[in-house]
């Protein structure tokens, strides 16, 4: 598995891929957004959400190293 500087890099790179290729192929890209079934709507919502999860992971990583020692 790779390392958590590894991922913390590499998924909103692979996530920005997404929103291009996205931008790319489907023509009602701005607008289109709003449904569930759109390929445009997954690719806004992973860049959104995967930074927000390492960020609380890494608030909860921080935690346990800071509340184990006292």
């Amino acid at each position: 598995m790779p390392s958590l500087p590894t991922l913390t890099v590499l998924v909103p790179l692979l996530s920005l891929a997404g929103l291009f290729y996205a931008a790319a192929v489907d023509e009602t890209f701005p607008q289109g957004c709003t449904s569930t079934n759109s390929l445009c709507f997954y690719s806004l919502l992973l860049p959104i959400t995967i930074p927000v999860y390492v960020f609380f992971h890494l608030w909860t990583w921080m935690g346990t190293k800071l509340f184990r020692h006292n």
